[in-house]
């Protein structure tokens, strides 16, 4: 492949014939020692050499068979040279001579939780495993859709408010080829540009609906927030981290907010700052509703005419009765047993 060049997947479907090669490879392995009885027998020295070098190496056949599981892939390569890719399930024989490649077959991505390496530092990549025995085991690729759970970060979002942040990501391997060859380590690779992408798009909007603030890019203030649209914001950063990946032949099916709070140096405030917000927003209803019922108190007695009230009457009477109505405790009733006035 030339500098620049496109990798293009190549899929490998006539190869499914590892069944066959085997039987005929046994069956050569009985022939030859059956020959190699008989030769020895009868001082045939051609045969017996024959036998004797295909009982040595009749073994070289069984290097080129592979077996794949459903939603399992191998790429191919024969010295150094891309091949094709076995996807589908089933036997294959394949040249014996050609070898599976797969940079993160020692790489792991948990499932939920952060990533670790075996020694026990953390980081937001991947588990190294130490690599299983068989080569073909090590070296599939599995296409089977995957869940990526990288660390809770610490972003400052458009306001500039330290936000902690979480996502998961769902994806699955769809060009091999691109896989293998266009990136180093496809799984680190998907893994530092979901961070990337998260930091990208969560710096966009506030944590709570703020004014004057633009989220979408279209230069109209809007509502747009982390708490409020997560919605908007998880398709936002999905087709983000797609664009990022696309050369890595990774497909992103879904990305999902899985924990959002404010950084712990500010939860305390901002948790003060929402007590405020919706205590003030409480007694406005309040207010809203006591100026109505005393509206609608007086305009009762105007119509009925049980009383008739001076200006300074009822302004004592609204004061009265906004007091009741907008006070935080039970009102004590007064009895006034003398005359109205």
């Amino acid at each position: 492949m030339q500098n620049g060049e496109k990798m293009e997947e190549k899929v490998l479907t006539k190869n499914k014939n590892g069944m066959l090669i085997l039987i005929l490879t046994v069956l050569a392995y009985l022939a030859a020692l059956a020959i190699c009885i008989f030769s020895s027998i009868y001082f045939n020295i051609v045969l017996l050499t024959l036998s004797i070098i295909w009982l040595c190496l009749g073994w070289i056949p069984l290097m080129g068979l592979r077996v794949l599981k459903p939603q399992e892939a191998l790429v191919m390569t024969l010295f150094g040279k891309y091949v094709g890719t076995l996807k589908e399930d089933g036997f294959y024989f394949v040249n014996p001579f050609s070898t599976s490649v797969n940079p993160a077959a020692k790489t792991r991505l948990k499932q939920s939780g952060d990533v670790e390496h075996t020694t026990g530092s953390t980081i937001n990549l991947a588990t190294l495993t130490s690599a299983p025995a068989v080569e073909t085991i090590n070296k599939k690729i599995s296409l089977k859709i995957m869940t990526l759970n990288n660390n809770k970060q610490k972003i400052n979002d458009c306001l500039g408010n330290p936000v902690d942040i979480g996502i998961a990501v769902t994806w699955r391997v769809v060009d091999t080829a691109k896989a293998v060859f266009h990136v180093d380590n496809f799984k680190e690779y998907l893994s530092l540009q979901c961070d990337t992408a998260l930091r990208s798009i969560v710096r966009n909007y506030p944590y709570d609906v703020a004014p004057n603030v633009d989220t979408t890019g279209d230069g109209q203030a809007d509502d747009g927030s982390l708490r409020g649209s997560s919605e908007v914001v998880a398709l936002r950063i999905k087709d983000e981290i797609q664009k990022r990946v696309l050369e890595a032949g990774l497909e992103i099916i879904e990305a999902r907010i899985t924990y959002l709070a404010y950084a712990p140096e500010i939860a305390a405030v901002m948790l003060q700052r929402q007590q405020a917000s919706a205590i003030i927003d409480a007694r406005k209803m309040i207010v809203d509703g006591a100026v109505g019922m005393v509206e609608m108190a007086l305009n009762k007695l105007n119509e009925t005419g049980v009383v008739e009230l001076d200006e300074e009457r009822k302004a004592a009477m609204v004061s009265n009765l906004l007091v009741v109505l907008c006070g935080n405790k039970d009102a004590q009733p007064i009895v006034n047993s003398g005359s109205l006035y």
